[in-house]
């Protein structure tokens, strides 16, 4: 089929960016022609909370991607959506995660289809936004109008998308993020990080946001029983809040953790995050409230053990007892888990049950979905 993505890519950076490029991969894997039609404006500068959108790696090879789509201008809109619609796409796959992106795609869309032949799928990350703002539900109604399906990563978000509308939705786990090269030594990846390899080590991974909980997690650090274990923290990530940053500064002070809690607050590039993973022993997700996180599927990728917390999708994918723990969203919970986790044989076949979890969540299964969600085979 000739299939467009519409959303973020190349030079543009993050998690959003890494996902369309990685599925673009696939479906040409897979017979497909594949174009990303991208943002010339992601966001206004004025709306963007970190240093900077773009990346200074090399483009990914053998991907086409048009740099085009202006989010805040309608004239470009209806002028992308004119020239989809005159390339005839059998599909266009489309993902949503803030309402901000309504407008511009559902009228990018409603044009790409005038051709009575393009066919939208959704993937939808989050359909209620982690922060809300005036006119959100008005944007999300506007544009699901113009999508023929949804699929979903997590049941919760399905369950969201039902309440909207009554079009095919369908849930599948979001799959391994594999693209980020593959693991080093504990020895290796510490030695770049400027760390002792002989500690144990927690990561906490990616942009950090209020709903994140890494506050939660650094009042879990001074608890007593996690400093007599020796267990210290890799914070990894830029922050998208000032006040965010300015409190948990406040409680790694207040605590006096400073030499117990490694704040690596830049973007982290793609190349190093092999670093960051392979130095930790062990992942922690301590959200607030969350959907789905591509973290859990960059943590298979490199085979590592997690704690999440009980909230949105997370436990669906990290079983109790197997790969990990789940904790409740309190700092006592925790720093249970964590403790729980360092305990000498605490998970029977870690290593094993971490492998067979990891082959449940497919680039594969997840593009069946999409296809059998649009198109109903």
């Amino acid at each position: 089929m000739k299939i467009a993505i519409l959303g973020s890519a190349h030079p543009l950076r993050g998690g959003l960016a890494a996902f369309n490029e990685r599925l673009a991969l696939q479906l040409q894997q897979q017979g497909h022609e594949v174009i990303i039609y991208s943002f010339s404006l992601q966001y206004p500068s004025v709306l963007f909370p970190g240093k900077t959108q773009f990346t200074d790696e090399p483009a990914p090879a053998g991907i086409t991607i048009r740099t085009v789509v202006n989010s805040v201008n309608p004239l470009n809109w209806w002028k992308t959506g004119k020239r989809m619609n005159r390339e005839k796409f059998d599909l266009v796959i489309v993902k949503y995660w803030l309402p901000f992106m309504g407008p511009a795609f559902g009228t990018i869309l409603r044009q790409a289809k005038k051709n009575k032949h393009t066919r939208v799928l959704c993937i939808i990350d989050n359909i209620i936004p982690h922060e809300k703002r005036t006119g959100d539900e008005q944007f999300t109604r506007y544009f699901i109008k113009a999508v023929d399906a949804f699929v979903t990563m997590s049941r919760d978000v399905l369950k969201d998308v039902k309440t909207f509308t009554e079009k095919p939705a369908f849930f599948t786990p979001h799959p391994i993020y594999d693209s980020y090269n593959e693991p080093v030594s504990k020895q290796d990846a510490c030695e770049k990080l400027k760390l002792d390899p002989a500690k144990k080590y927690m990561l906490f991974f990616g942009f950090i946001r209020e709903y994140k909980g890494l506050d939660l997690l650094l009042e879990a650090m001074a608890d007593e029983r996690i400093r007599a274990a020796g267990i210290e923290l890799i914070a990894a990530g830029e922050y998208y809040d000032k006040a965010v940053e300015a409190n948990n500064n406040s409680i790694v002070e207040k605590h006096q953790l400073q030499n117990v809690v490694h704040l690596r607050t830049d973007f982290i590039p793609n190349s190093e995050v092999r670093y960051y993973f392979s130095a930790a022993d062990l992942v922690v997700q301590p959200y607030k409230h969350a959907t789905q996180s591509g973290i859990t599927q960059i943590a298979y990728h490199f085979e590592k053990p997690m704690v999440v917390t009980n909230v949105g999708g997370l436990a669906e994918v990290v079983p109790d007892g197997k790969v990990g723990f789940i904790a409740e969203p309190n700092p006592t919970s925790i720093a249970d888990a964590i403790l729980k986790f360092f305990e000498p044989d605490s998970i029977p076949n870690l290593h094993e049950n971490i492998l067979n979890e990891k082959k449940k969540y497919t680039w594969e299964t997840f593009t069946g979905v999409m296809m059998g969600a649009v198109f109903g085979k």
